[in-house]
């Protein structure tokens, strides 16, 4: 670690204290009773800051860089922008000591000699608490919850952000040990928050939230003025009375200077992310250094060893990614590893560690010997006893014992060196001079052999395998490579800054360079590709490579120079490339390239290497590649691979020969001559002849493949109809292709050949071919959801959803069905179509209820069954309103509107549907009343009209209506009152309580086309009593009293008088049921009629209607009250008609108004 001064600057005044902004672009200087703003970048003075009456001890930049604080001596705290103009300023009962903004809320600490202050921009006051001490510095937790206070009296609280105590540390000290910084330690890897605390006792010391300290007090010999963490938190700073700032670990470990200075150093502070440091003097220097750490490392083979953290030696194994940590506790200045051995010198002494085991794999190093001495050296390097240090132009030899063995004094500086081998105690190094000497030194030998002499100094070396060939990186980033014996250069390479051969190829080097790789093989062209770093070894195919402080292995193909051999018929040296590592395609090439070049020791060698040691296989390869096909084919045929022999005739296209060569041995084998010429007549384009093969070789699927991608309908119907049902797949590969080419009939009948009916109807319902799958589904019921619910899916694409939903729903896919419906009902709702709407929801009512039949669903099927059942009754009545409104022409009486109207004001006491409009329908049932003599309900339709938003065609309208109806009485007419037919009450014509009787609860049952109110009561059964039976009972129509006349005609004197008979018995003694309709006034809940056998026997089979619903519902009992007057029920739907209005409604529909039955449908 070395420290380059950027800039330096030097004012007047002593310089308290520093803050960086967090983007690092401006410094912010205490000096005096100014600011002083700085370009970081080269020192120029921005603008200077006034603001404060006195000496400003303290500035703090915030977390997110809009505002910066300062505290004075003038007992005031002004804070600034971004933009260096101030903006507040609050001030304490004594001078200003340190200040610092919470790195999460942005909340400002600021601490005077008796108090504490803490402000925030939410905050208009400034919330303070007293102090028992004189505070000196203070520094908040990185989540912002804690504020540490270091105390004039050896005190440091750790307070919330309330400024509540919670935690108190007592230095040994006491006061004689004053606080004078501290700091957080900002890394978030760190499990707990860490507090660096510096006291003028000259100890440095670490303490947990908890206030545990962590270690021992650090000795500092030293009065510490500035405490400073770097932004990861993996050093610290520190200066005070030594007159220079020091680094040190995060752990308290010193590291070295950073500067020396003339003065007391008041503040040191870290640039963020990044290794600048500013040092602030008590003479008021201000000075900008650049921290440059080295790469301490070192690498043998597959071992690379690198400092971590300064203090630790990391040993990373290249090819197994193991890695193994070894602390020390001390800065690490130099790493050596070699073999087993590995070389570490810390400031006092040399530590030599040796591997546990010879396991190559092992990564467990222990203590060999250590030589407890200081030494200055710019190189280390270890051997097996020995250690080598390099000094400038010096080389020293040291036993492990620290004894000096030998020295060599070089002509020049020694710029590189790198042991190369050797037997241990008698190793040779390799050392490269700055005057461009290259030379060859053994540990044991007091002369150093010069290898040869450059023009240029040496940057890096290497020497091949053998140590016939050198390679040489010189200062102009020159690779040159020399024959060491002949010193003759043989080639030179640009670009580049390192060097390294292959360990196991003579002849194949890689340099780095220019971002990128280079691999060269003997003289041939340079092979590149990008790569970041330099390249520091290469063994195999494998290519070690030091990015920045990584190093990684880097696998490189070999394919690439071992074809630059083959292209020279270099066979023996591809052979040795390809033992590096190439694929078995690049195996393979390499062995065909030597036969085809005769060079047969190679061929053997790859033959071997694949486990081949047959030498007629070989010759028979060798004969082949000469011509000699017979010949060869004997040989194949003794070695027993006739197959070979066969592969090389089809391969020459040779069939006659393949076919002599099988003779009649086996048929097998004939048949497969056969296809193989057949493949060939088919590639070249000779497809006729082709099937006629493949037909003959029993190679079907291929004969079909090939008629059906050229369309040959006959040809595929004829294979077809030879096949035997038991070959399926051919069989089916044909009908496959008659589909494909339009002939369904044909692959129907295939389809049927091999009993596939799967499949035959999948090709029905893709031809669209409804009936066919109709006809095989009745046959087959198992295939039903494969028709129905392709042909439901087909025409609904069709746009027949009607249609559709029943398909679903044929099929059993209630899902789908349901969906359909609800989409359809939706659409027809949107479009205004509610007559469709109200159809679409019965038909949804009716599914639920066939779903409700499963007990799993009953509940929610139930409930949606009479949801959907209400709203099919709403749009039913709605479908009217709006063909009212919108229409120029009325195609109802006004009486039906006027009914309509009130039934649905009635029934939308809650949410409006869709589509169904509140203003439409009380317009209608305004302008009805009125006509009819209504004008209570008109007065109150238009009141409720006058709190809506109303369009603006009706606007005029309903203001004229509003005003014309106040000259109306102010009641309605007797004649539209209607009555129930249970208690005989009148009931208003706006019902709170909706379409129920007022006085007895009894529902309304309404006509479903005049929607007056029927002259039926609905009755219930006695508990006990079956449906069958009722209707029993009902059907058995007992014979009842004849009812004798009650009015008597008397005449006389040309006058005619009729007179009623009092004395007859009363209706309700006469009819049971009418008895059971007595209902006594004023009961707030619903009591139905119900009946006994009795009154069941008496009733009159034409005067009962019943509605038979599907289980799980209950049949319902309706009872006219007016036997004359005749009422019709849909047996479908069973809703109810006056029976003139129904069977007029039929003539005009031909089929029901309500679920659109047809007549001539039997189905109920």
């Amino acid at each position: 670690m070395r420290a380059v001064l950027t800039w330096r600057d030097k004012v007047e005044q002593c310089v308290y204290d520093l803050a960086f902004k967090p983007d690092g672009a401006q410094l912010i200087v205490a000096a005096g009773s100014r600011l002083l703003v700085y370009d970081t970048s080269d020192g120029t003075l921005l603008q200077p800051l006034k603001g404060h009456k006195d000496t400003v001890y303290c500035v703090a930049y915030a977390k997110d860089g809009k505002r910066f604080a300062s505290g004075s001596a003038d007992k005031s705290v002004i804070i600034w922008t971004s933009k260096l103009e101030g903006i507040l300023k609050y001030t304490h009962n004594d001078s200003i000591q340190c200040v610092s903004y919470n790195p999460v809320t942005h909340q400002l600490a600021s601490c005077s000699s008796s108090d504490i202050g803490l402000w925030s921009p939410e905050q208009k006051s400034v919330s303070k608490h007293k102090s028992s001490s004189k505070i000196t510095c203070c520094s908040w937790t990185n989540d912002g919850q804690y504020l540490a206070l270091g105390m004039f009296n050896g005190v440091v609280s750790i307070r919330n952000k309330n400024g509540e105590e919670k935690v108190k540390i007592e230095r040994p000290g006491g006061s004689l040990s004053p606080i004078w910084s501290i700091s957080w330690n900002p890394s978030r890897e760190e499990r707990n928050d860490i507090l660096a605390v510096a006291d003028w006792g000259q100890k440095l010391s670490f303490y947990q939230l908890s206030g545990k300290q962590i270690g021992k007090d650090h000795s500092l010999n030293f009065d510490p003025c500035c405490i400073s963490y770097f932004t990861k938190g993996e050093y610290i700073l520190l200066g005070g009375s030594d007159k220079q700032v020091s680094l040190f670990t995060k752990d308290g470990v010193r590291l070295g200077a950073v500067g020396e200075q003339t003065s007391w150093v008041w503040t040191c502070k870290v640039k963020p992310d990044s290794n600048y440091v500013v040092v602030g003097c008590q003479d008021g220097t201000i000075s900008f250094y650049q921290l440059i750490f080295s790469t301490v490392h070192g690498l043998y083979k597959d071992r690379y060893a690198y400092r971590d953290s300064m203090t630790d030696v990391i040993v990373q194994h290249l090819i197994t990614e193991q890695k193994v940590r070894i602390k020390c506790k001390e800065l690490v200045k130099k790493i050596a590893i070699y073999k087993n051995r590995l070389a570490i010198q810390l400031p006092e002494k040399i530590l030599i560690y040796e591997l546990y085991s010879e396991d190559s794999l092992d990564m467990r190093y222990r203590v060999k010997e250590k030589i407890a001495r200081k030494f200055e050296c710019n190189l280390l390097v270890v051997c097996a006893d020995h250690i080598i240090l390099c000094q400038e132009r010096r080389l020293q030899c040291l036993s492990f014992s620290g004894e000096k063995e030998r020295e060599w004094q070089m002509e020049s500086l020694i710029r590189y060196i790198k042991v190369i081998g050797g037997p241990p105690g008698r190793e040779g190094l390799l050392v490269g001079l700055k005057n461009g000497q290259i030379l060859k030194i053994f540990v044991d030998n007091l002369f150093a052999i010069v290898l040869l002499k450059q023009a240029t100094a040496v940057r890096c070396l290497d020497m091949s395998a053998s140590r016939n060939k050198l390679a040489v990186v010189d200062e102009n980033d020159m690779c040159l490579v020399y024959d060491i014996h002949t010193k003759e250069l043989l080639f030179q390479e640009p670009n580049a800054n390192s060097v390294a051969w292959n360990t196991q190829c003579e002849d194949m080097l890689c340099f780095s360079g220019g971002g990128y790789l280079n691999i060269k093989a003997s003289t041939f062209p340079v092979h590149q590709q990008k790569l970041q770093g330099f390249v520091v070894g290469y063994n195999g195919s494998k290519i070690f490579c030091l990015h920045v402080f990584s190093m990684s292995a880097v696998e490189v193909p070999q394919s690439a120079p071992m074809y630059q051999y083959l292209d020279r018929k270099m066979f023996r040296e591809a052979y040795q490339i390809a033992c590096l590592g190439v694929t078995d395609t690049d195996w393979r090439e390499l062995a065909m390239e030597a036969l085809e070049g005769l060079e047969f020791e190679t061929a053997k060698k790859e033959r071997k290497k694949r486990g081949e040691t047959n030498n007629d296989l070989f010759l028979a390869d060798v004969f082949s590649y000469q011509g000699k096909f017979h010949e060869a084919a004997k040989l194949y045929k003794k070695s027993g691979h006739e197959n070979l022999a066969l592969d090389m005739y089809t391969e020459l296209r040779m069939f006659e020969y393949a076919k002599d060569f099988l003779g009649s041995e086996d048929p097998k084998e004939t048949k497969m001559l056969i296809a193989k010429q057949a493949d060939w007549a088919r590639n070249i384009n000779e497809p006729k002849a082709a099937v006629e093969m493949y037909i003959s070789a029993g190679e079907h699927c291929k004969a079909i493949e090939i008629s059906g991608d050229h369309g040959w309908v006959d040809m595929l119907i004829d294979i077809a109809r030879k096949l035997d049902k038991a070959e399926r797949e051919p069989l089916l590969m044909c009908a496959h292709f008659f589909k494909k080419l339009d002939n369904p009939g044909y692959a129907a009948e295939t389809y049927l050949k091999i009993g596939d009916l799967k499949s035959l109807v999948q090709l029905h319902v893709e031809t669209q071919r409804w009936d066919e799958a109709f006809a095989l589904g009745e046959k087959h019921p198992e295939f039903k959801d494969d028709i129905y619910v392709p042909y439901a899916q087909w025409l609904a694409e069709n746009d027949r959803f009607e249609e559709a939903q029943k398909a679903f729903h044929k099929a059993g896919r209630q899902g789908e069905a349901v969906r359909v419906l609800e989409q359809l009902t939706h659409n027809a709702v949107v479009e205004s179509r509610f007559s469709d709407a109200a159809y679409y929801y019965w038909m949804l009512s009716m599914q639920c209820l066939d779903i409700a039949q499963d007990p799993a669903q009953k509940e929610v099927m139930l409930g949606k069954f009479h949801h959907f059942q209400h709203l099919a009754e709403l749009y039913h009545g709605y479908h009217a309103i709006h063909r009212y409104v919108e229409e120029p022409f009325s195609f109802h009486l006004p009486e039906t509107l006027f009914n309509i109207s009130r039934f649905l004001l009635h029934s939308l006491t809650k949410d409006t549907p869709l589509g169904i409009s509140k203003v439409n329908t009380l317009f209608t049932l305004a302008k009805q009343s009125k006509a009819l003599g209504a004008y209570k309900l008109a007065r109150h339709a238009y009141d409720k009209l006058q709190g809506l938003q109303i369009p603006a065609r009706f606007q005029k309208s309903i203001e004229l209506g509003s005003l014309t109806i106040r000259s109306k009485p102010f009641h309605d007419s007797e004649e539209l009152v209607p009555l129930c037919y249970r208690c005989s009450t009148n009931n208003p014509l706006l019902n709170n309580l909706g379409n129920v009787c007022i006085n007895c609860r009894q529902p309304f049952v309404f006509s479903a086309s005049s929607y007056e109110v029927l002259h039926l009561v609905e009755f219930c059964l006695e508990e006990g009593i079956t449906d069958e039976e009722a209707v029993s009972l009902i059907d058995l129509e007992a014979p009842r009293l004849k009812r004798e006349n009650k009015w008597q005609e008397i005449t006389s004197n040309n006058a005619q008088t009729l007179r009623l008979d009092e004395s007859m018995d009363s209706v309700g003694e006469d009819d049971p049921f009418t008895a059971k309709l007595s209902f006594e006034q004023g009961g707030s809940e619903f009591v139905p009629v119900v009946v006994s056998r009795s009154v069941l026997r008496s009733m009159s089979r034409r005067d009962v209607l019943i509605k038979r619903w599907p289980p799980p519902l209950q049949w319902q009992y309706f009872r006219s009250l007016l036997p004359d007057a005749s009422i019709t029920m849909c047996p479908s739907c069973f809703q109810m008609f006056h029976s003139e209005d129904y069977e007029l409604l039929l003539l005009q529909h031909t089929c029901c108004p309500y679920c659109r039955r047809r007549v001539d449908d039997p189905s109920p």
